[in-house]
């Protein structure tokens, strides 16, 4: 991933300002971290399920 400096993230939420407007985006933000901790707990969940697999292979 590149490293992003100041000047990006700058751009970047100057884009969105201009795109989506101060109003959309706290709601914005809030959906791609609801949408992030769905997506982070589904892979935990994964892993669980590989490890209760590996464990049952080793019995």
């Amino acid at each position: 991933m590149p490293n992003l400096g100041f000047g990006s993230l700058l751009l970047i939420v100057f884009a969105a300002l201009l795109i989506f407007g101060p109003k959309k985006l706290p709601e914005l933000g809030k959906a791609v971290g609801n949408s992030l901790r769905e997506f982070k707990s589904a892979t935990k969940g994964l892993a669980d399920d590989d490890d209760e697999d590996k464990k049952k292979e080793e019995k």
